[in-house]
């Protein structure tokens, strides 16, 4: 188990109504973003569809440790670094988002 932080322009990231990030933004965003780089899931993923990108810049770390998968609406990284967690505050911005923890609190600048 681990600690999610969401990018979501919803009221709370768990909210099932509300403005969603599509995945053209969440592709143009990453095209944009020379810290960024689309991975495709790995062969054994068997969930949900989800679009994930990579922080090449940051590779110090696990390669799914600085990865941003979005899904349903929200992009999302599990146990993220700080360094990654201000990458999410610089894509939320340009997704007119924000960046919130699982327990509801905001990761704003």
């Amino acid at each position: 188990m681990g600690y999610d932080i969401h990018i979501t322009r919803r009221e709370d990231w768990w909210d099932e109504g509300g403005p969603g990030i599509a995945t053209h933004e969440w592709e143009a965003v990453v095209e944009s973003d020379a810290d960024l780089s689309m991975i495709p899931p790995p062969s054994e993923w068997s969930g949900p569809s989800q679009w994930s990108a990579v922080m090449t810049t940051h590779p110090d770390e696990e390669r799914f440790g600085t990865a941003l998968h979005w899904a349903s609406g929200e992009i999302r990284a599990k146990n993220p670094s700080d360094i990654l967690i201000a990458k999410m505050r610089q894509v939320a911005k340009a997704l007119n988002a924000r960046v919130q923890g699982d327990d509801g609190e905001y990761y704003d600048e």
